[in-house]
């Protein structure tokens, strides 16, 4: 809430100092201490004469630096960097005869939902395009209570159970002896650390690909990784699993343009998701789910409670519910996106855990961060966690109570008081009587034994390009490892999971020696059929809406192509920045002003999904002599992006080291040819000319 009035600007008084004073008007808000008490005066300490001590007594300037002194909380150890929205989930089809959560069976109900994104490496001021995996965290706020979807954007999960994640998180880190390197993974510890745990393979696979670089998290998939059930009244039970698909499709960058992206605007995806919704381009998905009962289970050649496997959608096809939109900023970050506590044991009556050993051990890890990194048992009574529905119940105090409690009575049962609140065996959330039957021990099924299975059918589903980038980063991440012992384990590893894949990634190491394969607990599979919803681009080319075109643009720029790029390009969807030698913008040739987005060198064309040059002859000569112009047009073809470009900018393609392909285009006068060539996304056909290919 802002304690100034737009509409009547506060009066202003200089201070003995030169210091500018606003002073309240009527009817204005003044400015108090958090017990009340007017302020007079918030630029000076009270101190004995105007060269004197600080006066220990100044109340005013104790609450203000005791505040400020703790104003930050601990990061999360995990999903540290996060962004995040408001929205709603709307049901389009009922699973009524599957579950009895409101949720999901009242077709039409707009329920309210937070969701964030996040990495899960880095730190809070680490960069957002790191290759890492993504978080997808929805926070339901159902009239039956609040159901958090605690997900990633990858449907698998590098462990099986839970006794591992502090392994995993310790590992990945930043190497302990020397606080680096943030936010990535390629270092020694985390490579040691999964060439012992062959459990973690498929996930790695993932992991390597294009998944973890996304484009925005706008274009990225969701999933709730773990089985889940769902209970109906009759106390039936189906399994489910849960994926979050967007309607803008999905894309991601390449990695030198996201090396590149994280210089030039390291909150590239906060800012992304913040401007789209800003301009009303609210982003969507579709929830899909996987239903699937015992006897379906039973007959899977993997087994579904082990967290790093996957069903693939051609063995249990998505059935879409619902869909997601987010249509609010957060009114602050701190408030909201940084307190928002996420707990997988947040259900809602008529859902239910599997026996997920992850799932489990997640129930109790989510619950207990809470207190560290919140401070009280509490936390739930922060807005931003609380329920939107009526929630009553006999617990009481503990730091930070919010609450006033009258009632005399605070348990049960009671005959003082019994009107308070009390249990409800027909409406509340009932578990599911699964039988439990077992020795207690500390063993793994011999049905989670398979580690490579499924890390070969994700790489043999990829597509060509995708292949590429898999290679690529293995060799990229595996040449930062300085212990040899700890690459040779991990060829070891990939020519079991796939014999080109292991040997293209040990020729770009420079790999001489015979590479020792690794030996499988479970004999892998050679026979699965390849699953074409694992590849992103066999999904399909995503549309041009809610992309961004750069146009770069000098004095004398024809302004009928600018006119005609600029409707072709709303047409279909997309936006257009306007980058300029300078930010005051350029003339155009019929004497116009256009405004600049970005200056030259604070817009590259990293940030941009296809870019176009309007440039006269004068304006195409002085960009020659700019290596920031040559490197923007230079980094757009070498990043498989769709150039357009009019005659008179030609010679600074060809300065750029432009090749003519199917991707550069002429500026024809009404920009048709180049808004439809880049609707069809990147040119996957020059990549093997402007990089090597291993």
């Amino acid at each position: 809430m802002s304690t100034t009035s737009r509409s009547t600007p506060p009066a202003l008084k200089s201070g003995t100092g030169g210091e500018q004073h606003q002073i309240a008007g009527p009817g204005q808000p003044m400015l108090t201490t958090n017990t009340g008490m007017v302020i007079s005066d918030d630029h000076n300490s009270l101190r004995a004469g105007p060269r004197g001590a600080l006066l220990l007594e100044d109340m005013v300037l104790r609450e203000k630096i005791f505040h400020f002194d703790h104003e930050r909380i601990p990061e999360r150890v995990v999903h540290a960097r996060g962004l995040a929205a408001h929205g709603f989930f709307e049901l389009t089809d009922s699973l009524a005869a599957l579950t009895t959560a409101q949720v999901l069976g009242d077709v039409g109900h707009r329920t309210p939902v937070f969701v964030r994104f996040s990495t899960v490496a880095g730190n809070r001021g680490s960069a957002d395009l790191a290759r890492d995996v993504r978080g997808f965290a929805v926070k339901f706020y159902t009239r039956e209570g609040n159901w958090d979807l605690v997900g990633n954007n990858i449907p698998v999960f590098f462990i099986q159970d839970a006794m591992k994640f502090p392994d995993l998180a310790h590992a990945v880190k930043e190497e302990p002896d020397r606080g680096f390197p943030q936010a990535a993974s390629a270092h020694d510890t985390f490579w040691d650390w999964i060439a012992m745990t062959p459990e973690a393979l498929h996930m790695v696979m993932w992991q390597m690909s294009d998944r973890t670089i996304p484009r925005s998290v706008r274009m990225m998939q969701g999933f709730g990784v773990h089985s889940f059930r769902l209970v109906n009244a009759a106390g039936q039970s189906t399994f489910v699993k849960f994926h979050w698909t967007p309607k803008l499709g999905l894309q991601s960058v390449v990695w030198d343009e996201a090396v590149k992206i994280n210089g030039a605007d390291p909150d590239y995806h906060r800012r992304d998701l913040y401007n789209a919704i800003e301009s009303g381009d609210f982003p969507e998905w579709e929830l899909g789910v996987q239903l699937f009962s015992e006897e379906d289970a039973a007959g899977f050649d993997f087994d579904h409670l082990d967290a790093t496997k996957l069903i693939p959608e051609e063995i249990v096809p998505l059935r879409v519910i619902g869909r997601l939109v987010l249509d609010r900023n957060p009114a602050n970050v701190f408030d909201e996106t940084e307190q928002v506590a996420f707990c997988t044991q947040n259900l809602v009556p008529g859902l239910d855990f599997s026996d997920d050993p992850l799932l489990q051990g997640r129930n109790f890890s989510y619950l207990d961060t809470q207190l560290s990194r919140l401070g009280s048992t509490n936390f739930n009574q922060i807005p931003i966690n609380a329920p939107k529905c009526p929630f009553a119940n006999m617990q009481r105090d503990g730091h930070m109570q919010m609450q006033v409690h009258p009632q005399r009575v605070s348990y049960t049962p009671s005959l003082l008081d019994p009107s308070g609140p009390r249990e409800s065996p027909t409406q509340g959330f009932r578990s599911f009587p699964a039988a439990v039957v077992g020795t207690k021990q500390r063993e793994r099924s011999a049905t989670f034994s398979d580690h490579y299975s499924q890390a070969r059918l994700f790489f043999e589903s990829q597509s060509v390009p995708e292949q590429d980038h898999i290679v690529a980063a293995l060799i990229f991440e595996l040449s930062k490892v300085e212990a040899d012992i700890v690459r040779d384990a991990m060829l070891g590893h990939l020519v079991v999971i796939d014999a080109d894949l292991g040997n293209r990634v040990a020729a770009g190491l420079g790999h001489t020696t015979a590479i020792t394969p690794a030996t499988p607990a479970v004999a892998p599979r050679s026979d699965l059929a390849p699953a074409p919803s694992l590849s992103m681009l066999a999904r399909g080319v995503p549309p041009l809406t809610g992309r961004q075109i750069g146009a770069l643009v000098t004095d004398g720029g024809d302004a009928a192509t600018v006119t005609a790029l600029l409707k072709a390009a709303r047409a279909a969807g997309a936006k257009v920045k306007i980058v300029c030698p300078t930010i005051g913008g350029v003339t155009l040739s019929d004497g116009t002003r256009l405004k600049a987005d970005h200056q030259l060198a604070g817009g590259p064309s990293v940030l941009f999904d296809a870019v176009a040059i309007i440039a006269a002859e004068a304006g195409t000569t002085a960009l020659l002599g700019t290596s920031s112009a040559v490197a923007w047009v230079h980094d757009a073809f070498a990043h498989l992006k769709v150039i357009g470009a009019t005659p008179a900018a030609m010679p600074l393609l060809a300065a750029a080291g432009v090749c003519e392909d199917e991707g550069i285009c002429d500026l024809d006068p009404g920009a048709g040819v180049f808004i439809e060539t880049a609707s069809a996304g990147r040119i996957w056909a020059r990549e093997a000319d402007v990089r090597p290919t291993y």
